[in-house]
C-alpha cells in the first residue's frame, strides 16, 4: 500500500516537473526542496543528488524536444556554454563536497535573479550574443556548481541568458534545458566514477513517471502555449519558490 507520504510526494514533484520544464528547466532544485521536507532528508547528500540528477534527464530532454521542435534552439548561443559546463560538472559530481555554506550562496543567487526579473524590463526582441570567453566562464562555473550542489544549474544559466540580453525567453529556455540534460548526465557519470552512486528501483520509478507526465505537459505548455511575457513571469516564481525552500532548509 502506498502511503499518504509518498502521493503527496509524487504530487510535489509532478508540479515541479510542470513549472520548471514550462521555462526549460529540469527541476533539479525542486527536486532536492521537495524530497528534502520529507522523511528522505536524513538520507545522504548523494543520494539525493542522483535523484534530482536523474530526474532531470527525463525533464529537460522532454523540454529541449519541444523547444527545438519549435524552432527556438540556436546551436551558436549553446555551444560554449556547454563546451566549457560538462567537463566542469563532471568534476563537481566526482567532488564531495557538503556544507551549509553552499545553500547560503544558492538562496542569495536565485533571490537577486529573481528580483532582477521582476525590477528590470528585460527587452525580448533585441539580443547580443556573448562573446565566447564570456560564455566559456560563465559555463564552466556554473557546470562546477551544478555538480557540487546537485542540480543542472539551468536555474542560474536562464536567468544570466535573460538578463545579459544573451537570448529571448524562449530561446534561452531551449539552451538551458540542454544545457542541464547534459550537465545532469556529466554529474551522474563524475558521482558514478567515484562509486557514489546506488538507485532504489522501487523509488525511481515512480518517480520517474510522474515527473515524466509534468514535463510532457509543462514543456508544450511553455514551447507553444505562453507568451514570451508569461515565461518570463514563470520564471520569477519558480525562482522565488526554490530560494525559499532553500532558505526553509536553512533556518530549521
Amino acid at each position: 500500500m502506498v502511503s499518504t507520504e509518498m502521493v503527496l510526494v509524487l504530487l510535489a514533484l509532478f508540479a515541479v516537473a510542470f513549472l520548471y520544464s514550462s521555462v526549460g528547466l529540469g527541476g533539479g532544485s525542486g527536486y532536492l526542496a521537495v524530497l528534502s521536507m520529507t522523511s528522505f532528508a536524513s538520507s545522504n547528500t548523494i543520494w539525493l543528488k542522483q535523484y534530482a540528477w536523474s530526474l532531470n534527464l527525463i525533464v529537460a530532454g522532454m523540454a529541449f524536444w519541444h523547444y527545438q521542435k519549435s524552432g527556438h534552439h540556436v546551436k551558436i548561443v549553446s555551444a560554449p556554454f556547454i563546451a566549457a559546463s560538462v567537463p566542469m560538472a563532471a568534476l563537481g559530481g566526482f567532488i564531495l563536497v557538503e556544507g551549509r555554506i553552499y545553500d547560503v550562496l544558492l538562496s542569495t543567487t536565485l533571490i537577486v535573479a529573481a528580483w532582477r526579473l521582476v525590477s528590470s524590463d528585460v527587452g525580448v526582441s533585441e539580443t547580443v550574443r556573448p562573446s565566447n570567453s564570456i560564455a566559456v566562464l560563465v559555463g564552466g562555473t556554473i557546470g562546477l556548481a551544478s555538480g557540487v550542489i546537485g542540480v543542472g544549474g539551468g536555474i542560474f544559466l536562464l536567468p544570466a541568458l535573460m538578463l545579459g540580453r544573451w537570448a529571448s525567453a524562449k530561446e534561452a529556455a531551449a539552451t538551458t534545458s540542454l544545457f542541464v540534460w547534459l550537465n545532469s548526465l556529466a554529474s551522474l557519470a563524475g558521482a558514478s566514477v567515484a562509486g557514489r552512486i546506488e538507485f532504489e528501483v522501487a523509488l525511481l520509478v515512480p518517480f520517474a513517471s510522474v515527473v515524466m507526465i509534468g514535463g510532457v505537459f509543462g514543456s508544450r505548455f511553455g514551447s507553444r502555449v505562453s507568451s514570451q511575457r508569461g515565461v518570463k513571469e514563470l520564471l520569477v516564481v519558480v525562482l522565488m519558490i526554490a530560494a525559499f525552500k532553500r532558505m526553509v532548509e536553512l533556518l530549521v
